[in-house]
């Protein structure tokens, strides 16, 4: 608001023209910041909204196409504001002194937005990028929020609310049906109301009695992913809230149906997993989202809900607000992650905080670019992860307290990257690294388990070597320290130095050796391309020991063959997307009797 002051009259020494000019441009600045992150939030949506459009038409390569473009929504649009910023407005105009006064005209401009919480981290990203700089005071960016979401929501509300009590159960999951708004018909819509009823019926039990507050409650649109449209809801009774998802699929004849109807906090934690692509959905109130998925899964940390909902950068500010807040609360220093040193990335951890911090070495074991490198991140960051890779936040010029690190992790974090370290003696400045979640590495795993857990382990490994052969991604380097396993025993490959897309790899089979002086040979005496992949040598370097040997080759031997990667390459090529279910196949509707819907189409 301007100030209030007599026409001519001086304020601080300064003419009333000069401080009405001043804030009519700091007012100008907040808005033009502001009409950038309405610009970018209505392509969000709109990029969500053709999500749901591909899906009812079959589009599965468009949805895919659409998840990877929108990965670089949020950078474009922020560079898009900056330069209309800097083509609208001096250098001069632009300095420091002005992004107080900037600020305070964007809150108020921000009362009544129904995506306040974005609009303060666009206009971090913006700030600082005109400023050249990073800076962490609450008078130039938002380091806390200044706007409250906690009863923020749309109209009309965020979710839809079903009363059993007052239609009966059947009446009411016909009427949910009804509201998903799907634009092609259903296979069998009172099949699946039936069915949904009998799910119920068996996660209740036989004497369930509903309380008087018994309700369904479902979030207002679907979540889209790959082949797959999920229905994610809650059901109130008592007070208790039981979680639920309905995923859909459509058969070869374009018609919807309902594929299961899982429950329970851990069921719907698999969806949300690090380890797997982000959704595309279309929201009013972002917030309203997650507070409604807070309540299903407590335990999930909104930096990572905000993330999977592919609004990446408030994940991003989530986490470091949160990795601050630790920081205050906790006293352990940062140490050295466990399991063998890696040739490319030094990682470190804080054992109070269930994450790792990844940078690229200067002195690499290995002869790739940290250009390549990056881009290999990247590539996994835009692609399908199918459960199997892990997901990383990347930040830049990150500061941590030099107290907190223990001397011999310092000490190390130099030798291996100068040129990433700057020390002032209070604070460790990182120029470049990775964070994801925390795993055992799988050799650790290995090493401490029962011969029952190993068995458990190897057959998982294959199966995640499997699925991302699915998805079009061969993992390179795979031994058992780049793969990590997750608290619910998932097998998650998190190494991607040298990753690359199955279809760029020439698999073949070993020559024979010619005489008794090529088999004896210390170097292949036939010539290697630099993409060429020979299988069979995987059970040289994996299979050492007896007992894992017998249980890989028992449930995966045919990896050890080139013509498996040779067939699954083809099927690529051929346009096929084989996917992979994100909850067991034993918790699927039972479908042997429609001659559509092939019981091995997959889903992800």
């Amino acid at each position: 608001m301007p100030l209030q002051v007599a026409a001519g009259e001086p304020v601080g020494g300064r003419s009333t023209a000069r401080v009405d000019e001043g804030e009519m441009r700091a007012a100008a600045i907040a808005a033009m910041v502001l009409a950038g992150f309405d610009r970018h939030y209505a392509l969000f949506r709109y990029n969500a909204q053709q999500a749901k459009a591909r899906w009812e038409h079959g589009d599965w390569h468009g949805i895919r196409r659409l998840a990877r473009e929108r990965i670089e929504f949020y950078d474009l649009r922020v560079r898009e504001a900056v330069s209309r910023l800097e083509s609208e407005f001096a250098q001069s105009e632009l300095t420091e002194g002005i992004w107080s006064q900037v600020k305070r005209h964007y809150v108020a401009a921000l009362s009544e937005h129904r995506q306040p919480e974005l609009a303060e981290t666009f206009f971090n990203s913006v700030s600082t990028k005109i400023l050249h700089r990073s800076y962490f005071r609450n008078d130039f960016i938002f380091v806390r929020p200044a706007v409250s979401t906690e009863h923020l929501d749309a109209e009309p509300p965020s979710w839809r609310v079903y009363y059993p009590h007052a239609s009966g159960l059947a009446a009411a999951l016909r009427a949910l049906l009804i509201d998903l708004g799907l634009a092609c018909p259903y296979v069998d819509a009172e099949r699946d109301v039936a069915r949904m009823e009998r799910a119920l019926a068996a996660e209740f039990g036989a004497q369930f009695e509903p309380a008087a507050d018994w309700q369904i409650q479902v979030l207002r649109t679907l979540f889209f992913r790959n082949k797959g449209a999920y229905l994610i809801g809650r059901i109130i009774d008592d007070g208790e809230v039981r979680p639920f998802v309905v995923p859909w699929l459509r058969d070869s004849r374009g018609r919807a149906y309902a594929d299961a109807m899982l429950f329970g906090e851990a069921r719907i934690e698999a969806l949300f997993n690090f380890s797997r692509a982000y959704f595309m959905v279309d929201m009013d109130v972002p917030s309203a989202y997650v507070r409604f998925l807070r309540s299903l899964m407590p335990a999930k940390p909104e930096s990572e809900l905000y993330t999977m909902l592919g609004l990446h950068k408030q994940g991003k500010t989530l986490f470091y607000r949160d990795l601050l807040h630790h920081l205050r609360h906790s006293h352990d220093r940062f140490v050295a992650a466990p399991g063998i040193r890696g040739l490319v990335m030094a990682v470190f951890t804080l054992p109070s905080f269930p994450y790792v911090f990844k940078l690229i070495k200067d002195r690499r074991s290995k002869e790739v670019s940290r250009e390549f490198i990056k881009g290999r991140y990247q590539m996994v960051k835009l692609h399908d992860r199918v459960g199997r890779m892990a997901d990383t936040w990347e930040y830049s010029d990150v500061p941590f307290p030099r107290e907190r690190f223990d001397p011999a992790l310092l000490a190390e974090l130099r030798e291996a990257a100068p040129s990433l370290i700057e020390d002032d003696g209070e604070s460790v400045v990182i120029r470049h690294l990775y964070i994801e979640r925390r795993m055992t590495p799988l050799n650790l795993h290995l090493e401490r388990s029962s011969e029952a857990e190993r068995e458990r382990a190897i057959i998982e490994y294959g199966n995640a070597i499997r699925e991302m052969v699915a998805a079009n991604i061969f993992p390179g380097d795979m031994l058992y320290k780049n793969f990590g396993v997750t608290r619910q025993g998932r097998i998650v490959f998190y190494d991607y130095d040298e990753v690359a897309y199955l279809t760029d790899c020439n698999f073949r089979e070993m020559p024979s050796a010619r005489t008794p002086e090529d088999e004896m040979a210390s170097e292949p005496w036939y010539a290697v391309g630099p993409n060429d992949v020979f299988p069979e040598e995987f059970g040289t370097f994996l299979l050492g020991h007896p007992a894992i040997r017998a249980v890989f080759t028992a449930h995966h031997g045919e990896l050890l063959e080139a013509g498996f990667w040779r067939a699954r390459q083809a099927r690529i090529r051929e346009g096929v997307l084989e996917d992979v279910f994100p909850y067991p196949e034993a918790l699927r509707f039972r479908r042997v009797s429609d001659p559509d819907i092939p019981n091995q189409e997959k889903l992800s």
